[in-house]
């Protein structure tokens, strides 16, 4: 269903108001992001959003973050705030806030999910990873939609990697996902590139489902001119010749032992490492454990803050990032083409890790196994990148992030398609 719009053109006079009744059609566009714990989420679904709006799109966000109001959201894009949720265990979820039957909240989450399509009445709806939502709860809505918007496009988007093959699959089987993809999905878009990881073969997705399968590429992120990366660098005290490196923990709900790894090098090298640091720690680190982290940081002049809005600035201004390797931090990186050394986890799922060899193999970054790193081997890495450092940026440069352009295209061709 499509809103009219007014444009400025003719015009009657109701009462006292002037009310202009020419129109020209509004999209919206719902997306669903449930976000249990961490960052990843909700900031892939701030990114699309911030680039697919428009003057004739409104986007419309389904967040159970708890911090999604500490992002700058751009004009027709707002945020429908669902209770939080976060896991205790694979199938165990809890309140995140108030004291409440997990059942009941989500229940509360499953009603507002749906009250929302109901009243929005989207022409797209995108769905972030989950095909069913946390513990199904966006199937009633898309049952609702198949029945009662039959134009409205459904869209599962999955990052490019979700876990090793035999989970998914696994896990998918367990769910019906596969009966669920072809009944209730007009699409699924996979924000990576089939070539480096093709999850058609990886999660033995259904010959009567590839046709479903849009591979848009990686998301891109904002690029930041020259000014930017001065500006940030002047903040934070660190002159044109300094090495910046900025060490980021993600949502910093599991980022702690990276950080200490980090420190550990100083320590073991008190003397001996040229270059300045910034520790972003994560808003979901333990306050105990962030509060320890950065006086300890202190101790080398290193330092740390919880969060900031704009990641990609800091990325820009840095000569190297550490990081465990998210989806979204490494779309950043490869956006701002900032040398990077990735130390992936592997629990509980193994994306990370899987990402970090597919995108070494590619030339484009460098990991280190979690389970490798030492003081000696972490410096070592870090001088080794550093002085390939125009190697990996010819390479980020030569990568294409299609993501938001193929979106575009799809969208138009909805668009154009009744």
């Amino acid at each position: 269903m499509r809103i009219p719009v007014p444009k400025l053109s003719i015009i009657t006079v109701h009462g006292s108001h002037i009310i202009d009744m020419t129109h020209a059609p509004i999209y919206n566009i719902l997306m669903y992001s449930h976000d249990t714990y961490g960052l990843g989420h909700i900031r892939r679904s701030m990114a699309i959003a911030r680039h697919l709006s428009g003057q004739e799109v409104n986007i419309l966000i389904l967040t159970g973050s708890p911090i999604a109001g500490r992002f700058t959201l751009p004009e027709q894009v707002d945020f429908v705030r669902i209770p939080g949720m976060i896991k205790k265990t694979n199938d165990e979820y809890h309140s995140l806030s108030i004291r409440i039957d997990p059942n009941q909240a989500l229940n509360i989450r499953k009603s507002i999910i749906l009250a929302t399509a109901k009243t929005f009445k989207p022409d797209l709806f995108i769905v972030d990873k989950e095909p069913l939502g946390l513990k199904r709860e966006v199937l009633p809505t898309l049952k609702w939609i198949r029945k009662s918007l039959p134009a409205t496009r459904t869209i599962l988007g999955l990052r490019d990697i979700l876990d090793e093959s035999s989970v998914v699959c696994k896990d998918w089987s367990a769910k019906d996902v596969y009966r669920y993809l072809e009944e209730l999905y007009d699409e699924i878009w996979v924000y990576g590139n089939r070539e480096i990881y093709n999850p058609i073969v990886e999660y033995k997705i259904p010959p009567i489902l590839e046709s479903k399968i849009c591979f848009t590429g990686y998301i891109p992120r904002k690029q930041w001119p020259p000014g930017v990366r001065k500006k940030i660098r002047k903040r934070y005290r660190i002159l044109d010749e300094d090495i910046f490196i900025l060490v980021t923990a993600g949502g910093g709900g599991d980022g702690c032992e990276l950080l200490e790894h980090y420190l550990s090098m100083h320590d073991f090298f008190p003397t001996s490492l040229p270059f300045k640091s910034l520790m972003i720690t994560g808003p979901f680190m333990p306050k105990t454990s962030r509060e320890r982290l950065k006086e300890k940081a202190k101790r080398f002049g290193i330092k740390s803050q919880p969060f900031h809005p704009q990641m990609e600035q800091l990325i820009a201004a840095a000569d190297l990032v550490v990081s465990m390797g998210g989806y979204n931090t490494i779309c950043e990186i490869l956006s701002q083409q900032t040398p990077a050394l990735i130390i992936p986890r592997e629990t509980p799922r193994k994306e990370q890790l899987i990402r970090a060899e597919k995108l070494t193999a590619q030339g484009l970054i460098d990991f280190l196994p979690w389970k490798e790193v030492s003081a000696q081997l972490l410096r070592d890495k870090i001088v080794t990148i550093l002085g390939k450092s125009e190697l990996y940026k010819k390479k980020m440069a030569d990568f294409q992030l299609s993501g938001l352009d193929t979106m575009r295209e799809r969208i138009e061709h909805f668009r154009d398609t009744p």
